[in-house]
């Protein structure tokens, strides 16, 4: 049976979502690059690994899975005895399973849409050469702000966003912030002393680590 095989980009921060949680699990596997500017994820034979065109797509043996939460969500029971448990602590509580579901929720839907725009205008547009839109940029960190305060209300009482342990919920977030560490938006997330806590922990843990090399 085939290794483990990640179909994307290293700088996506989608597949670096996908990277982390194989570095967490101390996983070997292969990163098959796939050129974005080329348009090599709206041909084929891409196209049969996401019918969406969209990195990263995943192999393992003969599985084949695409979105990259999803993937994570395998990783994480697939080889939970494996690693850093990406789980809530307790395997037979329900309720803290559902705590990292909304958690993931959350940065599906409410960080990510907005924190990914800012990564858009301040970083990814400066790489291929383009002008920042600060209109778009003040308007979103509007958005994100509001997000951060309901983080540090809830860093208030716990460690971490799904309580005590780290979990998928805290890895998901830690591609774009990297990326919005070294943009003018890094001050959401300083201004906020829990947030800020919280951001320094997840960056610094030896995975985050790899996916910057």
């Amino acid at each position: 049976m085939a290794g483990i095989k990640v179909f994307g980009h290293a700088a996506s921060t989608s597949t670096r979502r996908v990277l982390l949680a194989l570095h967490e699990k101390n996983l070997d596997f292969e990163l098959v690059h796939v050129d974005l500017k080329d348009g090599e994820h709206k041909k084929e034979p891409f196209l049969s690994r996401n019918p969406f065109g969209k990195v990263p797509a995943f192999e393992d043996g003969d599985l084949k899975l695409f979105e990259s939460r999803a993937i994570t969500q395998y990783i994480a029971h697939r080889y939970q005895d494996q690693g850093t448990n990406l789980l809530p602590a307790d395997p037979k509580n329900i309720a803290l399973y559902a705590i990292m579901a909304i958690g993931t929720e959350v940065e599906a839907h409410q960080f990510d849409p907005v924190a990914s725009k800012l990564a858009w205008e301040q970083v990814f547009k400066l790489m291929y050469g383009l002008t920042t839109d600060q209109a778009v940029v003040a308007e979103e960190e509007a958005k994100l702000a509001k997000v951060l305060d309901v983080y540090e209300a809830r860093l208030k009482e716990f460690k971490y966003l799904a309580g005590d342990t780290f979990t998928l919920t805290d890895l998901h977030h830690i591609p774009v912030i990297q990326y919005l560490l070294g943009s003018p938006s890094k001050k959401l997330f300083t201004e906020r002393p829990r947030v800020n806590e919280w951001v320094a922990e997840i960056t610094k843990r030896p995975a985050s680590q790899k996916i910057l090399q």
